[in-house]
C-alpha cells in the first residue's frame, strides 16, 4: 500500500471485505518487500479484527490504514465502518529490513519477477473465478425455477467445472479464465431474467410512490378550492412512505 521511498509521514487506506458468508473476523498482515506475491516478503505483524455483524461475503466494509509518522513508526489500523469497532499494532522503525535484506529481496524480486507475475496472474483469476461461483450458486438458488431446467443444467455443469478448475495447487490460470467463461455464456439467461425481475420491482415501487403523490396533489386542490365552494372540509394527514 506504501511504496519504496515515500516520504514520511505518509498515510494511506483502502477498503477490504470479508471473503466468506458470515464472516465475523478478518486478519490483518503486515508485510514488507519486493515481491509480488505477499509470501515472499517479510511478515512485519499481524492482528484481528473481531466482532463483525453476519453477513453476505464481500458486503462488510473494512477500512485498512497505513500511516507511518516521522519517526518512521508505522500505525496499522482496521475499521468496521458499520459497527465502528476497530483495531491496531504499532510496528517500530528497527522492526523492518537491514540494507542486507532489502538488496537480496531487491536481487530476489529481479530473479523471481516473471514467476511472481504468474502466480500474481493466477491468484487474480482464482478469486474472479471463486466469486462467480458464489454469486452463481446465489442467484441459481433464488431464480433458478424461473429459467428453463436445460439452460439450469447447462449452468450447474458449468458451475461443476469451474469449481473444479480452481482446486489444487496445480490450477491453471487459461483453464479457469476458459471455465469463467463457459458459466458466464451459460448463466446470461438467468442474469437477465434477475435484471428484469429487479426492474419491475423498482417499476412497481415507483408507481405505487406516485400514485400516493398524485392523492396529495388532489387532496391540496380540494382544501384550496373549499373557501370558494363553501363546502364543509375535513382536513386529513398523509405520508409518503418511501422504502430504504
Amino acid at each position: 500500500m506504501i511504496n519504496k521511498n515515500t516520504t514520511i509521514p505518509t498515510k494511506h487506506a483502502q477498503v477490504y471485505s470479508t471473503a466468506d458468508d458470515n464472516q465475523s473476523a478478518v486478519t490483518i498482515k503486515v508485510f514488507q518487500g519486493e515481491r509480488e506475491m505477499a509470501a515472499g516478503n517479510k511478515l512485519l505483524g499481524e492482528f484481528n479484527l473481531e466482532g463483525i455483524p453476519p453477513a453476505s461475503r464481500g458486503t462488510p466494509q473494512i477500512e485498512v490504514s497505513f500511516d507511518i509518522d516521522a519517526n518512521g513508526i508505522l500505525h496499522v489500523g482496521a475499521k468496521d465502518k458499520a459497527t465502528g469497532k476497530e483495531n491496531r499494532i504499532v510496528i517500530k522503525a528497527n522492526s523492518g529490513l537491514s540494507d542486507a535484506e532489502i538488496d537480496k529481496m531487491v536481487k530476489d524480486a529481479e530473479a523471481n519477477a516473471d514467476e511472481d507475475h504468474r502466480l500474481r496472474e493466477l491468484a487474480d483469476s482464482r478469486n474472479q473465478g471463486d466469486a462467480l461461483v458464489h454469486s452463481t450458486k446465489k442467484a441459481v438458488a433464488e431464480y433458478g425455477d424461473k429459467i428453463e431446467a436445460a439452460e439450469k443444467e447447462q449452468i450447474e455443469a458449468a458451475l461443476k467445472d469451474l469449481e473444479e478448475a480452481l482446486k489444487g495447487s496445480t490450477a491453471d490460470k487459461a483453464a479457469i479464465d476458459a471455465k469463467i467463461e463457459t458459466l458466464s455464456t451459460a448463466s446470461q439467461k438467468l442474469g437477465e431474467k434477475m435484471y428484469a425481475d429487479m426492474a419491475a420491482a423498482q417499476g412497481a415501487a415507483g408507481a405505487a410512490a406516485g400514485a400516493a403523490g398524485g392523492a396529495g396533489a388532489a387532496g391540496g386542490a380540494g382544501a384550496q378550492a373549499a373557501p370558494e365552494q363553501h363546502d364543509d372540509v375535513v382536513d386529513a394527514d398523509f405520508k409518503e412512505v418511501k422504502k430504504d
